[in-house]
């Protein structure tokens, strides 16, 4: 009886053996694969500090950049990345790839999106129109390129990948306008760092919805004069956070606050 026994363990244990090594190399696969996943090809100029776009902020509506707490951690999309502003405030990291006569061995950096590189039909994709359809196309200050690769190396392929964002102190709410139309600028986003949908409301209404004006500029025609004003924001990848009287019954145009903040 005691042979069939000890054969029946050895099967057990070589069986279990089997099973694991399986499952291990299975993760590792998983493991491996989607990490790689994560990280997309596109390619990389910059602008120089004398620019003007580097204190405005461009196609997203953030006006100074410095003051709106972005400072020259900051990106130009081309058309195909823009997603007609929608986009504006998320952010992506980025590292230089290939050609090792340029990229910083080792180094990433992390970027908001303020601004549009607007596609030149004067020339092909691959004929100097960087920014044209289908190319995906990063325009960064001269400042952050440097710190992935050496100048010279103008147009230079990069690898991408969006991440989630990290802000001090909450969602800023600039208001501005006049009368009844009444237009609010959206920053300071963590998480997804995008807006997809925004509602206002006053202390004598309900929830009102919002239209994008363009950017991160989002407007609506409704007489709140002296109410407290509430917010409530939902980002791209459909979470929501509600700021209620953000802003005091005395609230005026030309006036920012801050409101609650997504989980980063």
């Amino acid at each position: 009886m005691s042979s069939p026994t000890l054969l029946h363990i050895h099967t057990v244990i070589l069986q279990l053996l089997l099973l694991s090594t399986f499952v291990l190399s299975h993760y590792n696969y998983n493991f491996s694969s989607s990490s790689q996943s994560d990280w997309l090809p596109a390619r990389a100029t910059y602008y120089a500090a004398a620019d003007p776009r580097d204190s405005v902020g461009g196609a997203c509506g953030y006006g100074d950049l410095k003051k709106a707490g972005y400072g020259q951690a900051t990106v130009g999309l081309s058309e195909s990345l823009f997603e007609h502003g929608q986009i504006c405030g998320a952010c992506f990291e980025l590292r230089c790839v290939e050609d090792l006569r340029w990229c910083i061995p080792g180094t990433s950096i992390i970027v908001t999106v303020t601004n549009f590189c607007a596609p030149n039909y004067g020339f092909t994709p691959d004929g100097g129109g960087h920014c044209n359809p289908p190319n995906r196309h990063f325009v960064l200050p001269i400042e952050a390129f440097e710190k992935i690769a050496i100048w010279k190396a103008g147009n230079m392929p990069v690898q991408y990948r969006r991440i989630k964002c990290r802000k001090e102190g909450g969602i800023r709410f600039s208001i501005d306008g006049s009368s009844i139309f009444i237009s609010v600028l959206i920053s300071n986003v963590a998480g997804a760092g995008d807006v997809a949908s925004v509602k206002i409301k006053g202390s004598r209404t309900g929830w009102l919805p919002m239209g994008r004006n363009w950017g991160q500029n989002w407007h609506i025609n409704a007489d709140l004069k002296n109410q407290p004003l509430s917010f409530e924001i939902t980002s791209s990848d459909e979470l929501t956070v509600t700021s209620y009287n953000v802003a005091p019954k005395n609230w005026d145009f030309g006036q920012t606050f801050e409101g609650k903040q997504f989980e980063s």
